[in-house]
């Protein structure tokens, strides 16, 4: 049968009708339960968080998403060491493998290696042009020298497709060098997937990321 109160409701109110004394030693019963017994042990432990985040916490600044990249990572570093070295359930040591994919994934995204990729199949150069209306200023021009893009596109075949489709966020229009562009929207694609895969893996995983 349902009861006329919910059940916090009458704990409550059976704490509030003991006498001051009683609940001031409850209250300091439960922090000894889970808190003062093991006071000695969590300032040891805040010790060794202040080590190892410190040097990351110094240099931090409010600006860039790459600073929230280099907590997270840090984070997750040691989440997947205490998950392999604690070994306290029968998955820890594959969710560490999978934090550690996550790491390797952060370091690909906050260094923009895939949309910066596709510079590695073409040799440029580079120079400074004088802007002819104004002599002061100068105009950054650059030529392709060699590349090999079809490499690069048969690294990718299914997002080259893509891209032939029309997608991506660079006009293949009234270019002159079109693999060039082409291969700019693959890195592009690329870096987003790698973007959505790394969140997709956290929120899939990270309820189970426990010892």
């Amino acid at each position: 049968m349902e009861p006329e109160k919910d059940i916090f409701e009458q704990w409550a109110e059976e704490q509030d009708n003991l006498p001051f004394y009683q609940r001031w030693w409850n209250k300091v019963s439960l922090w000894w339960r889970f808190d003062g017994r093991y006071i000695l042990r969590n300032i040891q432990e805040g010790f060794k968080n202040i080590r190892y985040w410190l040097p990351v916490i110094w240099k931090d600044r409010h600006w860039d998403h790459s600073y929230i990249y280099y907590i997270l990572e840090h984070k997750l570093k040691a989440q997947a060491h205490r998950l392999h070295t604690a070994d306290m359930h029968v998955s820890a040591r594959r969710d560490a493998e999978i934090i550690r994919t996550c790491v390797r994934l952060i370091d690909k995204v906050n260094d923009g290696f895939y949309e910066s990729e596709y510079m590695e199949y073409s040799k440029d150069k580079h120079w400074f042009e004088p802007v002819e209306d104004n002599p002061k200023y100068s105009s950054w021009e650059h030529r392709i020298l060699e590349e090999n893009f079809d490499d690069y596109f048969k690294k990718y075949p299914l997002i080259y497709k893509r891209v032939l489709n029309g997608e991506g966020p660079f006009s293949l229009e009234s270019r002159e060098n079109d693999k060039q562009v082409i291969a700019m929207n693959i890195g592009h694609i690329n870096q987003q997937r790698a973007h959505k895969l790394l969140f997709k893996i956290i929120e899939q995983n990270i309820s189970g990321w426990w010892d």
